[in-house]
């Protein structure tokens, strides 16, 4: 099974993706760790990847599908993958489509998590968390049960991620539907894609995706 998961920073696309590939027995493939993978094993794209990245700019289009088309050599792919993060833009889909056409490799199902932006904007931008013990709150969804104090280690000091705040979430959310508006189509065309509530309790995402996936062949 190969597929692809879109969806804003704080949908939950993460732990989703981790199910996936618990129980489906798939390669969870973000991007970002790839980049990090390549470039820690010195590979030639890893090390072009390197230089692009120590002079500061954006590594472009064709050295990240090089170090996804690294990855798919790998052995544990035969069982399938999960791309996360990737892709962002049409040009890096149609890319995508013809290193996946080359190597005979077809891609089941792109999922897309519907989310409601003030309801997330609400959910990350309210998170906290006990800088002693790491219990997480929400200023709204979920409180300590006194104010000032956790509810796991009576402690008193608590900290926020610096993009846990409504005007970086917001913004985030914007990058994320210009990045995907014309994606979504492009694999609709394709009869591939499946859209989810994506602010659904974590369970109730799970079996949503299960019931989605239920008729791709042998699962």
């Amino acid at each position: 099974m190969r597929l692809i998961l879109f969806g804003p920073p704080g949908c939950g696309k993460g732990t989703q993706a981790e199910r996936l590939r618990d129980s489906q027995g798939l390669v969870h493939l973000s991007t970002g760790d790839m980049l990090r993978a390549a470039v820690a094993a010195e590979t030639e794209v890893g090390k072009r990847a390197k230089a692009i990245m120590e002079a500061g700019e954006l590594v472009p289009d064709e050295v990240v599908i090089g170090i996804i088309a690294d990855r798919l050599g790998e052995p544990d792919m035969a069982s399938g993958f999960i791309l996360d993060g990737f892709p962002r833009t049409v040009a890096q889909a149609e890319a995508l489509d013809e290193l996946l056409a080359r190597r005979d490799i077809k891609i089941d199902r792109v999922i897309a998590f519907g989310v409601d932006d003030d309801a997330l904007v609400a959910r990350i931008g309210g998170r906290f968390s006990c800088a002693e013990c790491g219990a997480g709150y929400n200023d709204s969804a979920k409180p300590t049960k006194v104010e000032g104090i956790c509810d796991s280690c009576d402690g008193s000091s608590f900290q926020r991620r610096k993009d846990d705040n409504v005007k970086t979430v917001r913004e985030r959310l914007e990058t994320y539907h210009a990045e995907t508006a014309l994606l979504l189509p492009y694999y609709d065309k394709q009869g591939l894609l499946t859209t989810i509530d994506g602010m659904a309790i974590i369970d109730a995402v799970t079996a949503e995706i299960e019931q989605r996936l239920a008729d791709i062949g042998g699962h």
